[in-house]
């Protein structure tokens, strides 16, 4: 072979190498690139969640003495995955009462386990006083679940409210797109509180059911000039939410919701909220609606409020669009009358304002001084300063 073709053989021989070198780069690019993908998409599936876990602890009960005056200071732990929530600190009982409402959230692929631990605080290191575990799977969805937890090895009980709702399948029993009603269990229903079956159960008031369709004119609680709102509604101790609608600020939710109703003058509130990062939420506007005042089956659009109820939320004319129905029975929810009141246990928490605590501590100033000029005019009045008023303070006294 000619020294000219061998040259050129050795140059196609490096022009291919050089080929291959850079298809190996693009092919290690491209799966590097691919693997960055799935990583973003598979975090961005871990911070989607499916359901809400709505938890009110309310109170313990015979939780074990760990302090030498017999007593203990408790607090409980919670963690579901990978998101945890730790009570305040009740001092020196051993039937604590908390009242504390929070919100953890399933995510798909991840354990249903709710790991429940309570603790003793001390100065130096926390006691341990047991522990308990709540397999989420075994409680029905859209329903509030009144729970007596026993804590292992006898180490008493606490008592917590505990729902899942806000999921955001669409296959749920929720959602109206895929609910169909049924005219014979709607006849069941309506049987079950007619006035000739008064007696199978007084307990139960009624059966209250609430379309959550949409709502339109909220305010922009993002900087985007959106909102990410969802609906929650509250019924005494039964609490239910929607699922959250992003980057909008007309949502539709299209739920349904069912309570039990305990007391027919209860009443039904209804609040919009944003969902901020870490799931912080923003106040966009309430109704709050007696269960008397209802229509059944009227497809009506509510205007929604501010906190207290008194003014429109802030935003276009915000209103909500709902339809509701109840069926009850008169006489059971007579009896319940004579019965006291269901106990709300998660009240609204009353905010310092430093306009009224001025205002009531000028009140109490203007007070203590009215007070101080009455006691001066009245010793004026045995000191004979004016003869006049001493002479008609003797005779009154007389």
């Amino acid at each position: 072979m000619s020294s000219s073709g061998a040259s050129a053989l050795a140059r196609g021989g490096a022009a291919h190498m050089k080929i291959r070198k850079i298809v190996e780069k693009e092919e290690e690019y491209l799966q590097r690139g691919g693997s960055r993908l799935a990583e973003q998409q598979r975090r961005l599936k871990s911070q989607i969640w499916s359901s809400v876990v709505t938890i009110v602890l309310v109170e313990g009960k015979n939780l074990l003495p760990m302090d030498p005056d017999g007593t203990s200071d408790p607090y409980v732990k919670f963690r579901l995955g990978n998101e945890k929530y730790k009570s305040k600190v009740e001092l020196h009982t051993l039937t604590p009462r908390w009242l504390e409402q929070f919100d953890l959230h399933l995510f798909e692929d991840q354990s249903q386990m709710l790991e429940v631990t309570v603790w003793d605080k001390d100065l130096r290191k926390d006691d341990f006083i047991g522990k308990c575990s709540i397999d989420l799977t075994q409680y029905e969805r859209e329903k509030t679940h009144h729970i007596w937890a026993e804590l292992d090895k006898g180490a008493g009980f606490i008592f917590l409210l505990l729902t899942i709702s806000g999921t955001t399948s669409s296959e749920t029993i929720s959602d109206l797109h895929s609910y169909q009603e049924n005219p014979k269990e709607l006849e069941n229903i309506a049987n079950r509180y007619k006035l000739r079956r008064t007696l199978h159960n007084l307990r139960d008031v009624g059966h209250l059911h609430v379309k959550v369709y949409r709502a339109q004119g909220l305010v922009a609680a993002d900087l985007g000039g959106k909102s990410d709102p969802f609906c929650v509604l509250e019924l005494v101790n039964s609490r239910l939410q929607t699922q959250t609608e992003y980057k909008t600020l007309s949502p539709t939710w299209n739920k349904i919701f069912t309570f039990n109703v305990k007391d027919i003058h209860s009443i039904l509130e209804i609040t919009v909220y944003d969902e901020d990062r870490d799931h912080k939420v923003e106040f966009l506007g309430k109704i709050a609606i007696p269960l008397l005042k209802l229509k059944n089956g009227e497809k009506h659009w509510y205007a929604l409020k501010d906190k207290k109820l008194r003014a429109r939320a802030k935003g276009n004319n915000p209103e909500i669009l709902l339809e509701c129905s109840v069926e009850w029975n008169p006489i059971r929810a007579a009896l319940r009358t004579f019965t006291p009141m269901e106990e709300k246990y998660m009240q609204t928490e009353q905010k310092f304002k430093r306009q009224v605590f001025i205002r009531n501590v000028n009140r109490l100033k203007s007070s203590i001084m009215d007070f101080y000029e009455l006691g001066k005019f009245i010793k004026s009045c045995w000191e004979w300063d004016s003869p006049f008023r001493s002479i008609v303070a003797f005779i009154v006294f007389m």
